[in-house]
């Protein structure tokens, strides 16, 4: 099934099943989307076509000057003159904190929050808060920042989450015990995959939360997309897999359909590749008991406070 589900992943998948696919909806102007890492790759692409498309785009990133680019390019690309830039490294809770602070004092209304930001380290760091990076970044900081962002975002109903995961995830499961990968030697990669689990648990447990409230949550694939963080993070990936990649504007593309299609309204608490739901979990145990996810959104709870 795994083996099947990768040629799915290559550029040859979505060349396949985009022929049937409809041309995306013009928002209102005053639909405001939140994108996180949106410097480059995956959200640099989300941030440009939702601004094609009409909404008010606050993008966020760690460096203010790759940032300031984007939003230049962006608005010179697109005519958009609704573009903003928020700078938050968001391996910090401080970081995040601040951040929701200033979201939630100066913009009336939130109905796209896309959390794509994500890091995948080559040995085990620790943030300057004493988290181990890839933990920090790639899924307690979602789980803060959307936490945060929740009353704003039910009051501005119907509002969406889009959570960016990976075909990674698919090899790993949930272990509360190494939330932050102390144990055996540091593998980036599967502190990544842990990461992405962790945030399909997390997909669920607010779409079932937040059904009744006008907020749909839902969690996609991108695909092997060409990105610089692929190229940087899995060389050797990279190189095998690069005549098959897909463009970031292809692995983007159902991040957009999420966030604005009249289609994609009416579900949630899924995982999507290519504008169809997709099994979450496909190995026996990768899921999490309900004890286990119980325990580890009250451990993030415990980390996030």
């Amino acid at each position: 099934v795994y083996k099947r589900q990768a040629l799915g992943f290559t550029r040859f998948g979505y060349e396949l099943r985009k022929r049937t696919w409809s041309t995306l909806p013009v928002l209102p102007e005053s639909r405001t989307a939140v994108v996180t890492g949106a410097t480059s790759g995956l959200g640099r692409v989300t941030a440009e076509r939702l601004a094609e498309l009409g909404a008010r785009v606050i993008l966020v990133g760690r460096n203010p000057e790759k940032l300031q680019k984007a939003v230049n390019e962006i608005a010179a690309e697109t005519g958009s003159d609704s573009l903003q830039a928020e700078v938050a490294d968001l391996s910090l809770k401080s970081d995040v904190r601040a951040l929701a602070h200033r979201l939630l004092e100066r913009e009336e209304a939130i109905h796209i929050l896309v959390n794509n930001a994500a890091v995948l380290p080559s040995e085990r760091k620790l943030t300057r808060e004493g988290l181990e990076t890839a933990f920090a970044t790639d899924l307690l900081s979602p789980f803060l920042l959307t936490e945060l962002l929740l009353p704003r975002l039910c009051d501005s109903a119907p509002a969406r989450i889009i959570n960016v995961l990976s075909g990674g995830m698919y090899l790993s499961g949930v272990d509360v015990n190494d939330i932050e990968n102390v144990k055996g030697k540091y593998d980036g990669s599967r502190a990544y995959a842990r990461a992405k689990r962790g945030l399909m648990v997390l997909t669920e447990h607010w779409a079932a939360r937040l059904e009744s409230k006008g907020v749909t949550v839902n969690a996609m694939h991108p695909g092997w997309a060409d990105t610089p963080g692929v190229k940087e993070s899995l060389p050797g990936f990279h190189k095998l897999t690069r005549k098959v990649l897909r463009t970031p504007r292809q692995g983007a593309d159902t991040i957009v359909w999420l966030a604005v299609s009249p289609k994609a309204a009416g579900h949630t608490g899924k995982f999507w590749l290519d504008r169809e739901p997709h099994l979450s979990a496909i190995f026996p145990g990768t899921a999490g008991s309900p004890s286990q996810r119980i325990q580890l959104i009250n451990k993030l709870e415990r980390l996030a406070a």
